[in-house]
């Protein structure tokens, strides 16, 4: 087999019309029976019919499903919903990587991916990238685990700094039907957000404060109150800051500060700390993107987050956050572990989005 074999041509001769694991399917009685020793490939149509059965089917590593069978019901995908809708992915860091990813669960198939840095080790303990990825680019990364699970996912990269190619950025924003944001640069949001507005594209941003002891969620509609509105709020608080060289580079950490001052700011909360924020992400933007589709079986989703445009969640009771009630005596008032949610209005005064 030769390595500029398609997919197609990669799962037509890996089948077998027989081989399902240890269960041998007769076409001619529609009966499965048990086979003590497994064939030595699998085939895609007939793990489909196993699995329609109820069996839990076994395929060779060199099965290869068709696009149809991948988003066929009982395939890899339980809806094609998301089939045609494209996402950009604005920073492939410990929130944009996993994220990307999940989104490749859940059926989504066209990515725009840009992050200009490399994979360094203080990365590994909350990036989907791992020890034997040190040096490469995050964008090629996240490819890799997309296509893992979606081998005909359509994917664009720029693994540049968009926020220095203005053309660059208007062009991934225009193909984008939704865009989520995880970059630690107030400039790079800001950017984002003035493309976003003029497109009249909608974008999540999502960030972790200090040791991720709060999270924070925005949405940014168009015609909407935008990034630059929440800014004007004061809601933005100091943010968690993972690495010295980056933050350096972003003025987060001022030049002049030295190497140990440097090193008790940097301070880093735990990955399941960061988790929440995730899943709410990933929420937000499924509702977003399959909007007056009443079969996505989220539909109501839609109304529940239709209110609000900002969402905040505290994971301990420390700093800003020393006065919620215990998680295990809620009283009246806010307790940790739970996300809030509030409507941000448009700011006159904005100079972003206000004309």
């Amino acid at each position: 087999m030769s390595e500029t074999n398609t997919p197609e041509e990669i799962r037509k001769e890996s089948f077998d019309p027989n081989a399902v694991g240890r269960l041998k399917f007769d076409k001619v009685t529609g009966k499965f029976s048990y086979q003590p020793q497994a064939p030595a490939v699998g085939s895609g149509e007939v793990i489909l019919e196993a699995t329609r059965e109820g069996f839990a089917a076994q395929a060779s590593p060199c099965s290869f499903p068709s696009e149809d069978i991948l988003y066929a019901k009982g395939g890899v995908f339980e809806k094609d919903i998301l089939r045609e809708k494209t996402a950009l992915f604005f920073g492939l860091g410990s929130v944009g990587s996993p994220l990307a990813e999940k989104f490749a669960r859940e059926g989504l198939d066209r990515f725009i991916l840009n992050d200009f840095d490399r994979v360094e080790l203080h990365n590994l303990s909350r990036h989907i990238a791992g020890i034997a990825d040190l040096g490469r680019l995050k964008t090629d990364v996240v490819e890799e685990h997309i296509l893992r699970k979606n081998p005909y996912a359509k994917i664009t990269k720029y693994p540049v700094d968009l926020t220095q190619d203005t053309r660059s950025l208007e062009r991934a924003v225009s193909e984008a039907s939704l865009i989520f944001c995880a970059t630690d640069s107030t400039e790079s949001r800001y950017m984002l957000a003035m493309a976003a507005e003029k497109a009249g594209k909608t974008v999540i941003y999502g960030w972790a404060e200090t040791r991720a002891e709060g999270l924070d969620v925005f949405i940014q509609r168009p015609g909407e109150a935008c990034y630059g509105c929440l800014a004007a709020t004061g809601l933005i608080v100091p943010e968690e800051i993972t690495n010295e060289t980056s933050a350096r580079v972003n003025g987060a950490i001022p030049a002049y500060t030295s190497a140990a001052d440097a090193d008790a700011i940097v301070q880093i909360g735990l990955p399941s700390d960061i988790d929440p924020l995730i899943n709410l992400m990933v929420k937000l933007g499924l509702t977003e993107l399959t909007r007056g589709e009443e079969e996505s079986g989220i539909a109501e989703l839609v109304k529940e987050f239709s209110a609000f445009n900002y969402f905040t969640w505290a994971n301990r009771r420390t700093k800003r956050y020393h006065c919620f009630n215990p998680f295990s005596e809620p009283a009246d008032g806010p307790t940790i572990l739970r996300w809030y949610g509030c409507s941000i209005p448009r700011m006159e005064t904005c100079g972003l989005c206000a004309y």
